[in-house]
């Protein structure tokens, strides 16, 4: 087995993200999980989310589950309070969740656009809105992580909704970037390039679309959801502290 590096910055620290139940956001929670951190994260998978507090709480990890639909932003704001409320101020909220839905761009309505930035784009400013309060009150700075995509800078397309939303992360990181970086809190982007999750095996991969993908990569290997929960452990740690306003890629050089 990979021996990975331990964080002891990351021992004790209260950890928050969304979608945390299943592919990259559960690899992130184990991840956080192995270098002894508390968790809560926010996911509507009722199911898979109680299997997963329920397996790692049997391992002594102190986490927790709220089950919210992200784009009811009174839920996810009242999902995090409760999360700060028992798990104490938070030092890394990871903006994870979202749906990457093909769609044609001649079949998009205005009531579908709206609700695919809700799902991909909208609940990652309310819930920093809903976390930096109580990260600038601690006054211990933190870090907070946003998931963008790499689809928009491949120019992929298929799904036009999804690639402006992702890159609207970048935008927004930076801002906050700027307002935040005066309490000593870093915000991020981490980059993913095609992950082999298994939503995404279910749905998409093919032999065929799956060489065609890594014949554009300069690694000639598929990637696994755990290398990007390896970039978000290094940029929730303090051996980040001074990385902040940027993009860190885990695509195998597939831009």
């Amino acid at each position: 087995m990979t021996a990975y590096a331990i964080y002891p910055s990351l021992r004790g620290k209260t950890v928050l993200l969304t979608g945390g139940a299943s592919g990259i956001g559960e690899e992130i929670v184990r991840a956080f999980a192995a270098q002894g951190a508390r968790i809560g994260f926010v996911d509507f998978d009722a199911e898979r989310s109680a299997a997963l507090v329920e397996e790692l709480g049997g391992e002594g990890v102190e986490i927790m589950h709220e089950g919210a639909d992200l784009r009811d932003i009174a839920a996810l704001k009242a999902s995090f309070a409760n999360l700060i409320e028992t798990l104490g101020a938070p030092s890394v909220l990871v903006n994870n969740a979202a749906r990457d839905d093909r769609h044609a761009w001649q079949d998009v309505t205005p009531e579908y656009y709206d609700e695919r930035i809700a799902t991909n784009l909208r609940h990652m400013f309310f819930a920093t809105q809903a976390v930096a309060p109580a990260m600038i009150e601690a006054g211990q700075g933190g870090s907070i992580i946003n998931m963008g995509s790499n689809s928009w800078w491949e120019a992929t397309g298929g799904m036009p909704v999804y690639t402006t939303a992702k890159a609207g992360v970048h935008g927004m990181t930076r801002s906050f970037a700027r307002d935040l970086g005066g309490y000593r809190i870093r915000v991020n982007t981490v980059v993913p390039g095609w992950i082999m999750t298994e939503r995404q095996k279910e749905l998409w991969v093919t032999e065929e679309a799956l060489q065609r993908h890594l014949e554009n990569q300069c690694l000639p290997d598929p990637i696994a959801p755990h290398y990007v929960a390896r970039m978000v452990l290094f940029l929730a740690s303090e051996d980040a502290g001074a990385c902040t306003a940027s993009n860190f890629m885990v695509e195998a050089g597939s831009i």
